[in-house]
């Protein structure tokens, strides 16, 4: 029996990887459609000859997102989700206003890198490497018309250091790029994690952990 190189398993395996997150598309476009009855990877397509310009159409970023929270800020996502005329095309974008020292709080797109274009306002941005990498923080001061990029799955946030309202773009390499705030995943999950695993991980008091836990989350997107 012939064996399989070693190289041909390398090239293999980085080709996998390649086609990890969204494929390419099979036709023009595929509208998405929801079937309540049926889970997929993706979207079902709407019947090409029932779409319209509308389909490809978002509003959603027309007018400011309500800052108004304990955040001070607001997320407004155009993914599939909202946007179905994304599906199968491996994009999507989001609009981000921030009342003065409004926190987009740490969080990571496990399925997306994330590009992000300052419209308005002074942010410091930053996100952290890998333990691989030492975690790292890489931070920078942007201003109106500078652009920042957050690798996929990196720990990463936006804080408005300005006395005035900011407001960003971001686009992501996804059309799902999914969203993980840390906070509210670690201390705001349901069923709660065991307040054993957290005073160990975290070293620090149960009282600690009891507090956090306690606390309301909020969610700004």
């Amino acid at each position: 029996m012939k064996l399989v190189p070693i190289s041909l398993l390398v090239f293999a395996l980085a080709a996998a990887a390649a086609f990890a997150y969204d494929p390419s598309p099979l036709q023009d476009f595929c509208v998405a459609i929801n079937d309540p009855k049926v889970f997929v990877n993706g979207k079902f397509c709407k019947d090409p000859k029932q779409v319209t310009a509308d389909d490809f159409l978002f509003k959603g970023f027309r007018y400011p997102g309500n800052t108004a929270n304990p955040l001070g800020s607001k997320v407004t996502p155009a993914f599939v989700d909202q946007f179905p005329g994304l599906n199968t095309l491996g994009i999507s974008m989001a609009r981000i206003d921030f009342a003065p020292g409004g926190l987009n709080p740490p969080h990571t797109h496990p399925r997306g890198t994330e590009i992000l274009v300052v419209a308005e306002g002074t942010l410091l941005v930053g996100f952290v490497t890998s333990n691989q990498l030492n975690n790292t923080l890489l931070t920078k001061v942007l201003y109106k018309g500078d652009v920042f990029v957050f690798p996929i799955g990196l720990i990463h946030f936006q804080l408005n250091i300005g006395k005035a309202p900011a407001l960003a773009f971001a686009a992501l390499s996804s059309q799902n790029p999914g969203v993980i705030t840390i906070a509210n995943a670690v201390f705001g999950s349901k069923p709660p994690i065991s307040a054993d695993v957290l005073t160990k991980a975290f070293q620090v008091d149960k009282k600690v952990v009891d507090y956090l836990q306690a606390q309301f989350w909020y969610d700004n997107n």
